[in-house]
């Protein structure tokens, strides 16, 4: 034992000496290109999938592309299939705000009918969403399931009824006429959005907050609600568009051109004779009314794709 322990511990040295000596032999001779990875060859299958995002993209763009093309031209020019305007106007853009279409007390009254609708939508959709997603309670599943067919009616289904009953309660020409209406769609979709979100919150959270001396209401304003910010960030966003495009409802509950929203004032353009139809102020207001919210979710997008996907991986 004695005198082959000396002997293998130094053909384990020779060894380690040969294999470091080759690893420094092979680092020093080695280039910059050996050791970096060759690129990948770009296949046909990775083209078709960029060809099909660039069709995709146009596809989606083409309308609102065409729209915009359409608002820059002069009247007399509406019917032109060139690309760009020719020449260019604002023709279109000063007739809407002339003041004969109202459009600005139309694009108002769409904001406090969209906002309204937003803020009643989140306030109930988050308490009914931490009952939800927190309590245990019987039928839980039962309720939310229909809370969820309840947006499943087409708001046609709905107009001939609420028309009736808003009539007799002398609600026609009135914001609420449209706001309630459009709560029933609206807070659905915030309590389906919000329970998702809030069920992936973990509960540890809250009773470390109760057993630091807070109560239930301080560990959901303090604690719950801070961290369910990107669902309700975005769960705000999706109804507050989804509110500014109605429609249907705010035809048929208003006939009054200082209440009607702006969805209603740009079908109700008319041209300078009966049978004209103003193509051109139909299209610049149909980009007024588009471009905020274009802008609004390029601005906050970041925080609409935080929302959406939270929760959706571990």
């Amino acid at each position: 034992m004695t005198i082959t322990e000396p002997n293998s511990l130094g053909t384990d040295s020779k060894r380690e000496g040969k294999q470091h000596g080759g690893k420094g032999a092979r680092k020093a001779g080695a280039s910059p290109s050996d050791a970096s990875p060759a690129p990948k060859k770009r296949t046909w299958r990775s083209y078709s999938v960029y060809a099909g995002l660039v069709l995709i993209f146009a596809y989606c763009l083409a309308p609102f592309y065409w729209m915009i093309v359409s608002s820059l031209r002069r009247t007399a020019d509406i019917f032109d299939n060139t690309l760009l305007p020719a020449p260019f106007s604002l023709e279109n853009y000063v007739k809407v705000f002339d003041g004969s279409t109202m459009f600005g007390q139309a694009l108002l009254n769409s904001l406090i009918v969209a906002g309204t609708t937003t803020v009643l939508a989140l306030v109930m959709g988050v308490f009914a969403a931490y009952a939800i997603s927190r309590l245990n309670f019987r039928f839980k599943s039962v309720i939310l399931g229909v809370i969820i067919a309840t947006s499943m009616f087409p708001g046609i289904s709905v107009v001939v009824p609420l028309l009736r009953f808003f009539t007799d309660l002398g609600w026609i020409n009135t914001y609420q006429a449209m706001i309630i209406p459009n709560l029933s769609f609206a807070i659905p979709l915030a309590v389906w959005n919000l329970t998702t979100f809030m069920k992936q919150l973990p509960f540890d959270l809250e009773e470390a907050a109760m057993i630091d001396g807070c109560s239930k209401w301080q560990a959901f304003r303090k604690v719950l609600l801070p961290l369910a910010a990107p669902g309700v960030f975005t769960t705000a966003i999706l109804t507050f568009i989804h509110s500014w495009n109605e429609f249907i409802i705010a035809l048929s509950m208003i006939n009054d051109p200082q209440i009607q929203t702006a969805t209603v004032a740009i079908s109700k353009f008319t041209g300078a004779t009966e049978f004209q139809a103003p193509f051109g102020e139909q299209m610049a207001a149909g980009v007024i009314v588009t471009v905020p919210l274009v802008i609004m979710v390029l601005i906050f997008q970041r925080r609409i794709v935080e929302g959406l996907t939270a929760g959706a991986g571990k």
